[in-house]
């Protein structure tokens, strides 16, 4: 279990009153991330640093952040809190409240992605089975195996 103790005065309390104030999309995204990924035990409102992950996986490194309409007016903000998180080893994705509430599945879908990336596999949905499966298509940023095809003309050896 982590702990907080290196973590300043008052952490605690302003999480659980975070967990409290959550709003509808947050709520409805922390029962669909139990559900649909147990198997990466997701976290609500997790300190790090002097910031608080809206849902975190300490298993995948992933932090999944649901922001509202202030987060249009603090993009400086998000920008630096999300430098910092990434520079603790996280990968941080983020999606609007207005995205979760009516797509549920088209985010759970960009969640599933997000976890494969890291994991190189994606993990199934509840119903589907327990099964791994590959990632349908590689990272932009994964190179893919095998030497990469030289241009027509290139690499013949007729003269």
């Amino acid at each position: 279990m982590r702990t907080y103790h290196r973590q300043p005065s008052g952490t605690v309390p302003r999480a659980r009153q975070l967990r409290r104030d959550a709003t509808d999309a947050e709520r409805a995204l922390w029962l669909a991330l139990r559900e649909n990924f147990p198997a990466a035990r997701f976290r609500r409102q997790v300190p790090i640093g002097p910031y608080f992950a809206d849902f975190l996986s300490f298993r995948a490194k992933l932090v999944i952040e649901v922001d509202g309409g202030q987060h249009d007016i603090q993009a400086d903000y998000d920008a630096a809190r999300t430098r910092f998180i990434e520079a603790q080893g996280y990968r941080v994705i983020r999606f609007w409240n207005s995205d979760v509430l009516p797509d549920p599945e088209g985010v759970l879908n960009d969640i599933s992605l997000s976890l494969g990336e890291r994991e190189g596999t994606t993990k199934s949905r509840k119903g589907e089975g327990d099964n791994l499966r590959s990632a349908a298509s590689p990272s932009p940023s994964q190179a893919l195996p095998g030497p990469l095809p030289l241009p027509p003309g290139e690499g013949t050896t007729e003269q």
